[in-house]
């Protein structure tokens, strides 16, 4: 079955679905897609460290969002500047350092289209078990700290009374963001990993009455919208990960017409978490 290049492919993007769906619902409560921006421009950062210094490309990537996460943590401790404008700082800083980095590498003959907007339809046995292992790591990791996550999306004063460290919370929850971000930046791109994170979430909202359904929806709808998407790359030969990325977009339409999406649902989906 694994030789055939569109059911890899299919598995990958569902595998990456599966594992963007409770972290995106993070970053909707959290309010945190400028963050996701950040930590997936500086993807491209890792992309040419990787290439210059010869190393893993997944270590890479991960390395310089861990990095890019304590430096904005850092900053933000110093309160000189609002977290929006360090997020544009530093998302901007590093997508422009990693392509002059790219640039100057005039040895290294790298396809810049492929790791921006991803391609998923080059996915090998051997990214399926890294796609699938690093995404059950990172599920067991959300379903660990769950209720911490929750807790101080609440209220990091609340979270902090009752001993639950909302600081450590939030690294965890970092680093967890940058393992999704190096598995995904294959399939769908640096440019459009934020696109997969956030639009099943703000999806799965108006379907879900608890936190925990709405993770499990914004799964789903994710896996729905890479299935939809590479069908409709294969039928009308568009861009594969763009392609996912407009049928994520197509069910997020659908759920705001009437009779589909359900607000009350939504408002019950957010009891304890930011609206």
């Amino acid at each position: 079955m694994l030789d055939d290049f569109f059911t890899r492919a299919i598995l990958a993007g569902v595998g990456v679905a599966l594992t963007a769906g409770p972290l995106g619902c993070f970053v909707v409560w959290r309010r945190m897609a400028y963050f996701g921006d950040t930590m997936a421009h500086s993807a491209l950062l890792g992309v040419a460290l990787s290439l210059f210094f010869q190393i893993n490309l997944l270590v890479s990537v991960f390395g310089v969002a861990v990095l890019v996460s304590l430096l904005l943590l850092a900053l933000q401790r110093r309160q000189s500047l609002s977290a929006d404008a360090l997020l544009g700082i530093l998302s901007h800083s590093a997508l422009a350092i990693g392509l002059v980095l790219v640039a100057f590498m005039s040895w290294v003959r790298i396809d810049l289209i492929s790791f921006l907007f991803g391609d998923i339809l080059a996915v090998t046995p051997a990214d399926l078990g890294l796609i699938w292992g690093g995404g059950a790591l990172v599920l067991a990791g959300v379903a660990l700290m769950w209720q911490p996550l929750i807790a101080s999306t609440v209220s990091e004063e609340v979270a902090e009374a009752e001993g639950l460290k909302p600081a450590r919370t939030r690294l965890f929850f970092m680093l967890l963001m940058a393992l999704v971000i190096a598995i995904a930046m294959k399939i769908v791109g640096i440019m459009l990993i934020t696109a997969l994170l956030i639009i099943p979430a703000a999806t799965a909202r108006r379907f879900s009455a608890s936190p925990e359904w709405m993770a499990v929806f914004a799964s789903l709808l994710g896996a729905i919208a890479v299935i939809g998407g590479l069908f409709g790359s294969l039928h009308y030969d568009t861009p594969s990960g763009p392609s996912i990325v407009v049928a994520a977009l197509l069910l997020f339409v659908l759920s705001l017409l009437p009779g589909f999406g359900k607000p009350a649902a939504a408002r019950a989906a957010n009891k304890g978490v930011r609206g």
